[in-house]
């Protein structure tokens, strides 16, 4: 779709593939690829699978727009929330293979996702924050504390905590971590088997289980 995002479908299966060639960082560009492929995946596909490229799945938001000014740094954080807020919702089950290292707005794009199958090795996935000076949005304090549950909410957002995929499979941020040869068909298998549910009721439950939390994150933006 465009040189940060390509959309390929197979059958009913709908693959959207991060790769900026760099860090995939969500500057504005990223953030609109991603919207316009999500929406494209629902008319057309019955599944979503988001990728990264070879040992990143994103670094997060765009530090560069960061440094142009509060403005321009508010409207990428608030297109930032909307997407997130998009994914969280949305109504076809989501898979997302993490390709590696995976921080800030990284790490909670893996939080709304349905299923999330990382690589074993030495990558860092996590809420860095406020170790780079920057203050954790209420979006992602909601959607960490909805994802990671109480016990790690401390560590994980205020403490800047980092994992490795294995620790990341059991705080929360993975459902999975596996060897790098066993990625693709581990994410096969739990395609097939989110297609083999029941597609109203999968959405109807997945809107009962998050809609609270979504409500008082848009309340806040």
């Amino acid at each position: 779709m465009t040189d940060h995002v390509s959309y390929s479908q197979t059958d009913n299966i709908a693959t959207l593939t991060m790769d900026d060639g760099k860090a995939n960082a969500f500057g504005f560009e990223m953030i609109s690829a991603l919207s316009e492929a999500l929406a494209k995946a629902q008319s057309d596909a019955d599944i979503v699978l988001l990728k990264g490229r070879p040992g990143v799945f994103s670094a997060g938001f765009d530090l560069k727009v960061m440094n142009e000014g509060q403005q321009a740094m508010a409207d990428m954080i608030g297109r930032g929330a909307n997407l997130l807020m998009d994914l969280f919702l949305h109504p076809q089950p989501v898979v997302m293979a993490c390709s590696g290292h995976s921080l800030a707005a990284g790490a909670l794009i893996l939080l709304t996702g349905d299923y999330r199958v990382g690589i074993d090795g030495a990558f860092k996935i996590g809420l860095n924050e406020t170790a780079i000076g920057m203050t954790m949005p209420h979006f992602g304090i909601e959607l960490a504390r909805n994802r990671l549950g109480s016990e790690a909410l401390t560590q994980a957002v205020l403490n800047a905590q980092l994992y490795d995929p294995k620790e990341a499979a059991v705080i929360g941020y993975l459902d999975q971590s596996v060897e790098h040869s066993q990625l693709d068909f581990t994410v096969q298998e739990q395609l097939k088997s989110l297609l083999s549910l029941d597609k109203r009721a999968f959405a109807a439950s997945k809107r009962a289980i998050r809609t609270a939390t979504a409500e008082l994150i848009r309340s806040h933006l």
